[in-house]
């Protein structure tokens, strides 16, 4: 099919959906909205020579972008006003639930775990990442470069760590701040973002004081150098590796000595974590977020089993 047959279906198709709009059709929203990213819809209109039927149905498909684009945006601030309120929660699930096309409790591992999808537009949305265009630090060669994590596995987190208001929920190498915030608006745990690069703190102590998230708290400084002492869940997302991560699990080691802790973890630090003695692993679900438990008795801060 060409180009213009494509666009004609599709402009088609929407104009026939006289419930698109509606605030519970993002999920289908989105994947219009992504289909049309598949069309030069602003070029091609401007082509030289373009005939009049060509024109007229690329002015269609713009105005239907916009249309689309402008539903979202009313979602988004609905659901910001929530926040504000109080009353994120059930605003942002309800429609993470219908974002996923499926309960929150049905996503499993068989999905690829790096990948992206319309939940992440949604808390994308949301909270308004701007990403800024100029970090302020140079990376050394054992911190990764920031990536967020899919946002279907952090309601996956959410759900499986059952925060409650005795919590300090502590995100190491927190980027634009989507798991604190996430965190802060579904529970009423603190969330604590600690993150190197000044500007992206900015950036989500922004968006926390934006949405009256008084429970989000985040602070520029080096992960080592970081006061862990009030945590009781970590999060890492392989912010760094090699000697980084070591004298960090080695502070987190030491955190645990004095009371109980979990540490969360997803991507390629999770075997690294996985193999470290005073932690075992909840492994009573196979989902790609993986919960450790920390089990050292008492000040000698020996291992149960070792």
């Amino acid at each position: 099919m060409d180009g213009f047959a494509a666009v004609q279906n599709l402009v088609k198709a929407l104009d026939a959906d006289r419930y698109l709009m509606a605030s519970d059709r993002f999920r289908e929203r989105a994947e219009a909205l992504d289909r049309m990213d598949g069309f030069d819809l602003d070029s091609e209109a401007s082509t030289g020579g373009a005939g009049p039927e060509h024109v007229a149905l690329y002015r269609r498909a713009r105005e239907l972008r916009a249309e689309l684009e402008e539903a979202n945006a009313r979602l988004y601030e609905s659901i910001r006003d929530s926040i504000r309120r109080g009353a994120g929660r059930n605003a942002l699930v309800q429609y993470a639930c219908d974002a996923a096309d499926e309960t929150l409790e049905q996503r499993n591992a068989s999905e690829n775990g790096d990948s992206y999808d319309s939940l992440d537009e949604l808390v994308s949305g949301v909270f308004r990442f701007v990403v800024p265009e100029e970090p302020k630090i140079d990376l050394s060669s054992e911190m990764v470069a920031y990536q967020p994590t899919p946002s279907r596995h952090l309601f996956e987190l959410v759900r499986r760590t059952k925060l409650t208001a005795e919590d300090v929920f502590i995100d190491l190498g927190s980027g634009l701040g989507h798991v604190p915030l996430l965190v802060a608006t579904c529970t009423k745990a603190r969330a604590v973002g600690i993150e190197l690069e000044p500007s992206y703190v900015e950036c989500a102590t922004r968006c926390a004081r934006d949405l009256n998230l008084a429970n989000a708290t985040f602070l520029a400084t080096d992960a080592r150098d970081a006061d862990l002492s009030s945590g009781t869940v970590f999060y890492l997302y392989t912010p760094f590796r090699g000697s980084i991560l070591r004298a960090v699990l080695d502070q987190m080691r030491a955190e645990a000595k004095t009371r109980a802790i979990r540490v969360c973890t997803f991507g390629p630090c999770t075997p690294i974590v996985a193999a470290e003695a005073w932690l075992e692993l909840d492994a009573t679900e196979s989902w790609h977020i993986a919960v450790f438990h920390s089990h050292i008795n008492g000040a000698n801060g020996l291992c149960r089993n070792s």
